[in-house]
Order: C-alpha cells, then structure tokens, then sequence
C-alpha cells in the first residue's frame, strides 16, 4: 500500500492510501490541551469492499468529517445511548447501531419503520446489510463506516489505541482479552419475525453484568485509566458512553 504524505491547514499528520475507485484516505489530527479534532474526508486507509451490493445500494464518495471531542474526558455514573461512537484514528467514524428494522411489509424485509421493536444488528449473521470484509458499508451519503472492529486493523500490543469515542476516552482493541457483558438470549421470539435468537437484532441481546469483564458501555480500566474497548463479539463498539462531555456527531 502506497502511503504518501499531505499538508493540510489543519494537518499535523495527513496520509494517503490507494482504495477501491482510486479515492485516497485524507486524514489531520489536532490536539490541544482541551481538544483532540480530526478532520479527514471519510475514505479508509484500506481497501473496501465494492458498493453498492446485494446488501447496500450505496455507492461510497469522499465525505467532509469533522470532530473534535474532548482531551479531558471525566466518567458520569449515568450512560447515555449514542448512535455514532465515535472515530478511528484512520479518520472513519464508528456507528454500530442502525436505522433498519424488521418490517415484514417491505420487499427488502426491513425499513426505518421500527413498528416492529426488532432493530437489525448490523453484524447480524446474515449480513444484511451488506458489510464489507472490513466490517463497514456505507450511507445514503456515501460516508463509510465501521460497524465492528476492521481486519485491516492490527494495534500492536504496546499501541492499542484505535481511536477516541465522543466522549474523549480513548478507544482500545486487545483482542479476547475484552469480554463484552452481553449475552444472546436462549429460546425464541415472542413476536415476528419469531425464530430462535440469533444475533440478527439487537433485541436478541441482553447485558449481563459480570458475564464478561466490560461494562454495559464496552468499557473498564486499562492501566488505571477508564477507556472503551472494541471487541470480536456483540456490542463490537460501545452503544452508550458514559463521558460527562459528549459530541453529538452525525
């Protein structure tokens, strides 16, 4: 992969990476001692799969993402639910939640509609949705994203570091050594689209504390620090923070 270095007005670091259409990832990040802001223009600096597919119509377009979330992050007691985690260090952002729901109405099976109380797992077994080989797609904008921890991502195991949730604590990836405290739920849906729980809702899953080693928001002390964890099993990212100062990103 040919990595090329850029200037930017913002930039204090800027690569370039060849991906698929011969679009390049453009990335800065800036830190203060209040904020860390990174600017890229939404591509990876990877490969990604071919949209739009059998599972996305999408087609994928450099994008103007901007965000700056805290360099002081201080931990609440209470945690809010979010539907963008937050943002890799390669400049994508996370958003493991989705806006599709099991809508037996709809040719595709599911829609917006959420009459239904069933939302799609956007790493649900079938891969509906039509994720890439690094656990992402793209939007109605074209913005790509990740849904669970990309391959082509590999910290090493002195700089697990991936990137920083809205809320300023750092996100980490240390493999299985993070267990998530979800669990799916044995039997069956009481309601369509029925079946046995799989993992293809969200609804299939419930937290656990104690099950695993993490907390309900995917996060626990790494060296004495509170920091989140991207895991190889369901919630993938953090669905909710617990930071006091959280930015609201789309």
């Amino acid at each position: 992969m040919n990595f090329k270095a850029i200037s930017l007005s913002l930039a204090v670091a800027l690569t370039t990476a060849t991906a698929v259409y011969a679009l390049t990832n453009r990335i800065s990040i800036d830190r203060t001692d209040t904020q860390i802001c990174v600017l890229s223009n939404g591509i990876p600096d990877h490969p990604t799969g071919r949209f739009p597919n059998a599972g996305n119509p999408h087609s994928i377009s450099a994008q103007n993402v901007s965000v700056c979330v805290t360099a002081t992050p201080e931990k609440s007691t209470k945690a809010q639910e979010v539907n963008v985690t937050g943002i890799l260090k390669n400049g994508i952002l996370v958003r493991p939640g989705t806006a599709d729901w099991y809508d037996a109405s709809s040719p595709r099976g599911h829609s917006r509609d959420d009459a239904s109380g069933w939302n799609l797992d956007g790493m649900g077994p079938n891969n509906t949705l039509g994720l890439d080989e690094n656990n992402a797609h793209v939007d109605h904008r074209g913005l790509y994203h990740y849904h669970g921890m990309p391959e082509a991502l590999s910290p090493t195991s002195a700089h697990t570091q991936i990137g920083w949730a809205a809320d300023g604590f750092p996100i980490h990836y240390v493999g299985t050594s993070a267990m998530p405290s979800y669990m799916l739920k044995s039997g069956t849906r009481n309601s369509a689209p029925f079946g046995a729980y799989d993992g293809s809702y969200n609804q299939d899953f419930e937290y656990q504390r104690g099950s695993g080693n993490l907390d309900k928001c995917n996060g626990a002390l790494l060296d004495g620090n509170y920091v989140y964890f991207a895991t190889d099993s369901y919630p993938y990212f953090p669905r909710c923070l617990y930071g006091t100062d959280i930015t609201k990103i789309r």
